[in-house]
């Protein structure tokens, strides 16, 4: 399934890639999503974030109480405008669940617009459909936080 949105931040591009980047700024991200528990690794231009949720009532049927998701972006050079692009993994601990996208951070404006296009699979015959539309509110959700949290980020 198709997942498209953005992020806009009132920053110049070279900024907001700081704080994408930044550990600070993602653990926040991951208390904002109200994980139970996350880990957070930085190296480079390589971000990881692992979060735990309570599942969500229509999918803990199939895969237990707790979701376990792995995030992976690893961000390109910037271009002379400070343009880049950065590739994400996503992937939910033993389901057969993942993302692969592509985000580019590019000016825009008096600021920043950070766009994610993906394509989030759920592979189960017959539901695999039907799981994916149910799914794709909380990975939007997942990233409109990320949109809140570094708005007031930026602000400080």
């Amino acid at each position: 399934m198709d997942i498209t949105t953005r992020l806009e931040f009132a920053a110049a591009p070279p900024e907001v890639y700081a704080m994408l980047t930044d550990a600070q700024y993602l653990d926040e991200v991951c208390r904002a999503t109200e994980s139970t528990s996350y880990d957070v690794d930085v190296e480079g231009s390589t971000t990881r974030t692992t979060r735990s949720f309570p599942a969500p009532d229509a999918v803990a049927r199939f895969v237990g109480g707790t979701l376990t998701v792995s995030e992976q972006t690893v961000w390109g050079a910037a271009g002379p405008d400070g343009a880049r692009t950065g590739d994400l993994e996503m992937t939910v601990k033993g389901q057969p669940v993942s993302m692969k996208g592509r985000l580019s951070l590019a000016p825009s404006g008096a600021g920043t617009v950070v766009q994610l296009t993906g394509d989030l699979k759920v592979s189960i015959p017959l539901l695999g459909k039907k799981l994916e539309q149910s799914s794709a509110p909380a990975v939007l959700a997942g990233f409109g936080k990320q949109q809140e949290v570094g708005s007031r980020w930026l602000a400080r």
